[in-house]
């Protein structure tokens, strides 16, 4: 195993580590509105990763690729859109985290890779093996053991799942580093994350007004919870053939599914089971695809 090889496989994993317990430290600040938290994100993200612009001497990169990405209108829609879907997935992950369903969260990273396979074939034209059909059909069927169970879609699960895979649709289409994609989706969104804030500061007081030392530390923190894994994931990539990759990225709803059902006691029942079987079974085709491909 060479250094490049064993570097990937660190950086891999250390990025889906993080993101797998990331849920634990959004309970951390249970007593934070989501909306609260999702602002203070966007606000300690960009700057976070304005002074690793600095510190890396990335700043003229930034610039230069910036004025590229907002030179064309399909480029600066691309990059306006992705600011937005992320800003939604982030949200409606904190928002569940608060609300007791990471058993939920955990499902729709599952399902996530299984969507980009969908959205492949509408978007971009690309064709189906018979494996990678099976596999989407698994997928469905998992939704509609809950359904049956539930009388309702999995909507967190859902909807995670379908912006994971619009963001990465719309990444597809813009060429940026990864510091200059965070930090144009994080200065996109800011202002809005600003407006909220002092919104809620004239309206009786927003959190920074009232809150302690350490829940002032763990909001700043956002910053860097949100861009470190992003970083590491990207350093990985380089070094990682896609096979492993593929691999690795089932580490972290892996995590957050035992997060969930062992720390903090979520049901885990027999529908839900079934349901997961369903999906980890389309999974393990889906690998098996990209295997034998």
């Amino acid at each position: 195993m060479d250094n490049n090889y064993r570097l990937g496989i660190f950086y891999g994993l250390g990025a889906y580590l993080l993101w797998g317990v990331l849920p634990i430290y959004w309970k951390l600040l249970q007593h934070v509105e989501a909306m609260e938290i999702l602002a203070s994100r966007f606000l300690w993200s960009a700057v976070f990763v304005f002074l690793l612009l600095l510190a890396t001497g990335k700043l003229d990169i930034f610039m230069q690729e910036t004025k590229t990405i907002f030179s064309t209108k399909k480029t600066a829609c691309c990059m306006v859109l992705a600011a937005i879907t992320i800003s939604f997935n982030w949200g409606i992950f904190i928002w569940a985290v608060e609300a007791g369903r990471i058993v939920e969260t955990s499902m729709g990273y599952y399902i996530g890779p299984l969507m980009n396979v969908l959205f492949g074939v509408v978007f971009l034209h690309e064709r189906l093996s018979k494996l990678q059909f099976a596999a989407v059909g698994c997928a469905a069927a998992g939704i509609a053991v809950i359904v049956v169970h539930n009388g309702g879609l999995p909507l967190v699960a859902i909807t995670l799942s379908l912006t994971s895979a619009s963001y990465g649709l719309l990444k597809k289409l813009i060429v940026a580093q990864p510091m200059t994609s965070i930090m144009l989706e994080t200065l996109l969104i800011l202002p809005l994350a600003a407006g909220y804030l002092y919104y809620l500061s004239t309206m009786g007081g927003n959190v920074y007004q009232s809150c302690d030392t350490s829940t002032l530390l763990l909001l700043a923190g956002a910053g860097i919870v949100t861009a470190t894994p992003m970083l590491l994931f990207t350093a990985c990539a380089r070094k990682l053939p896609l096979n492993i990759l593929g691999f690795l990225q089932y580490v972290a709803p892996s995590i957050s599914l035992m997060i969930g059902v062992l720390i903090y006691g979520e049901p885990f029942t027999g529908a839900t089971a079934a349901a997961f079987g369903c999906i980890w079974a389309g999974l393990a085709m889906f690998i098996w695809s990209q295997i034998r491909r």
